[in-house]
């Protein structure tokens, strides 16, 4: 069973990383479309990773991964709704729920452990910042979001290698990769579009 998570969770995740990478060169309908893409799949994703989390115990790892997905549910409709400037209701009610879990999260790992005791926690708190200022930030279409996602995908990597989970290291690995070409694709395009509108 868990080998079966294991694939859910690392096929959907990896999905999504694909799909973001090939939406940061894109037009904008292209990039429309993959990112529609990509916000799903990782939402598919979480009921599959939240399993495995909370089997070793990894909270904070686990609330991140539940208590992000209305900052997902946010990305995906802005997208949809081809939204230039995001509601700040919406923006306010995601933030709500994204600290709200951070707090929970943190709070109960550092009760049950007595503060921050072992590795595995530094590397959860390494994924909880990088998945959730990399997505509030790619909700946001700000490219800094690349960047969060690299420490996310690093931290996971290394807290399943420790863990004994090859299939999800693999993939971690293969979507820090991916997710290295986004943030040089989307750097690079929104750069020549920049100098096209200044020679315009």
């Amino acid at each position: 069973m868990n080998l079966l998570f294991q694939i859910w969770g690392g096929a959907f995740y990896l999905a999504n990383k694909i799909l973001f990478a090939a939406a940061a060169g894109g037009g904008e309908e292209a990039k429309r479309k993959w990112l529609l893409a990509g916000w799903a799949v990782y939402i598919l994703g979480v009921p599959a990773w939240i399993v495995i989390l909370v089997g070793d115990r990894n909270w904070i790892a686990a609330s991140i991964e539940a208590g992000g997905v209305p900052a997902m549910l946010f990305g995906l409709f802005n997208v949809y709704q081809r939204v230039k400037i995001p509601s700040r209701r919406l923006d306010l009610l995601a933030s709500f729920f994204t600290y709200a879990s951070l707090l929970l999260g943190v709070g109960y790992s550092l009760w049950e452990r007595s503060g921050i005791t072992s590795l595995s926690q530094i590397l959860e708190i390494g994924v909880m910042f990088g998945f959730l200022l990399g997505s509030y930030l790619m909700a946001k279409d700000d490219d800094r979001g690349w960047l969060f996602f690299m420490l996310m995908n690093g931290s996971m990597a290394a807290l399943m290698l420790i863990q004994e989970k090859p299939i999800l290291t693999v993939q971690q690995l293969v979507s820090l990769s991916f997710v290295i070409y986004g943030f040089i694709t989307a750097t690079r395009s929104r750069r020549r579009n920049g100098l096209r509108q200044r020679n315009i």
